[in-house]
């Protein structure tokens, strides 16, 4: 692809990437075949190389009027930022990487309407605390009734009773390595149970678990509303936090895997910044999905209780196509003696995409029908996924219970 970016943005960091993603682009719209908004729109626009002409142009042209940008910003928001794309693309453009650059541009040189606005700095400001944001979801789940339909089934209920690991058999743990557990910011009040249950798997398996206490957001929330700035921050607080125990610890474990796809890439999001670019690095380095620590488990859970013999799999995006994680989690649920259904398009995206859910609901119902159609086509007893955004947004409508896989291996 031909681009033509003002000397003054080629002569920063990030107008040299731009420029060198979008001439890896060589049109060809294979990319388009697994875009889900593609399918449901039949848009080019809403599709990722339509996307990344829109970006080129932005790019190219500082002084564009804003009814271009607001165009721009359309189709960039309906994107759900599955990186779908970027497996499917034979030349290997980094698309992921190209939208945060363009939504960071567009974010810069216009202005939302007043609604929009105040809630994309609301949800960036409110869910990556963990403490503030469980006083909201309580004092939710009270108002329950007045919210609207799509934010009552955004709400996450707050599990309970389930959030501790269960104590292991006397004599049963042996350690021989140690993790550094990321709990989440979401997780740890929309699903304790997935962190509890992680905790319990990677002890029986001889893994000494440790928490970093200060933990906060990934960063990862902020990022993907073009709050880049803020995402930066989040990143460099988490270092600080983790930095005195790196030296104890063997491998970082992310058990949702919309955070372990941020933490991963903390190498390239902060190479630019000297205090912290080494060990963003050496943090991305040694992260570490809870799928790719479990891969050689052997104790591990049967279903001879038979609360649970079918199960539906459901692979997040930041899974599949973001860590490039794909084959661990279905080989030990089967190891374990589940029955796994078969589940068409099973590479589409269920919607949910942060906050996408509830900055972009009409698409999200879509595709979260769609998706809960193809995991119930077989009837399974229950779904299981891997991240606290697609559990909790399959949840509010599955007639089958939707948990973390680690639930049913740590039983």
């Amino acid at each position: 692809m031909q681009t033509g970016l003002p000397e003054n943005l080629l002569a920063t960091a990030q107008g040299r990437r731009a420029n060198e993603i979008l001439r890896s682009c060589v049109h060809c719209g294979m990319c388009n075949a697994v875009c889900p908004t593609y399918q449901l729109l039949g848009d080019e626009l809403d599709g990722p190389r339509g996307r990344i002409y829109l970006i080129k142009g932005l790019l190219e042209a500082p002084e564009a009027d804003a009814g271009s940008v607001r165009t721009v910003q359309t189709h960039l928001d309906r994107c759900l930022t599955c990186r779908g794309c970027e497996v499917a693309c034979p030349s290997g453009v980094q698309y992921g990487e190209l939208l945060e650059i363009g939504r960071e541009a567009m974010e810069e040189r216009t202005r939302r309407a007043p609604w929009d606005a105040a809630a994309r700095k609301w949800l960036g400001w409110i869910v990556p605390k963990p403490e503030v944001f469980a006083r909201w979801a309580s004092l939710g789940q009270w108002f329950r009734w007045l919210l609207p339909g799509m934010l009552k089934k955004a709400l996450p209920r707050r599990q309970r009773g389930r959030a501790r690991p269960a104590p292991l058999p006397a004599g049963k743990f042996r350690s021989s390595r140690r993790a550094l557990i990321l709990r989440g910011c979401v997780q740890r009040v929309a699903t304790p149970a997935a962190n509890a249950a992680a905790e319990r798997l990677l002890n029986a398996n001889g893994i000494e678990v440790r928490r970093v206490e200060d933990e906060g957001c990934c960063g990862g929330l902020n990022l993907h509303l073009g709050q880049t700035g803020a995402a930066l921050e989040y990143m460099r607080r988490n270092i600080d936090a983790m930095r005195p125990l790196l030296d104890g610890v063997d491998v970082i474990v992310s058990t949702a895997s919309g955070c372990g796809v941020t933490v991963k890439d903390y190498g390239r999001l902060l190479a630019e910044d000297p205090e912290y670019a080494a060990d963003a690095a050496r943090i991305a380095g040694m992260t570490r999905d809870l799928a790719e620590v479990a891969a050689p488990f052997t104790e591990l859970a049967s279903r001879d209780d038979g609360a649970f013999g079918k199960v539906a799999w459901h692979p997040p995006c930041t899974l599949r196509h973001g860590q490039r994680v794909s084959g661990i989690v279905e080989k030990l649920l089967a190891r374990a003696g589940f029955e796994l259904v078969d589940v068409r398009d099973a590479h589409l995206c269920c919607g949910s995409a942060g906050t996408y859910s509830l900055l972009q609901p009409r698409l999200s119902s879509r595709l979260k029908d769609n998706k809960l159609a193809n995991l119930m086509a077989e009837e399974p007893d229950v779904i299981v996924t891997a991240n606290v955004g697609c559990q909790t947004h399959l949840a509010a409508g599955a007639r089958v219970p939707v948990l973390h896989w680690a639930e049913l291996l740590a039983r």
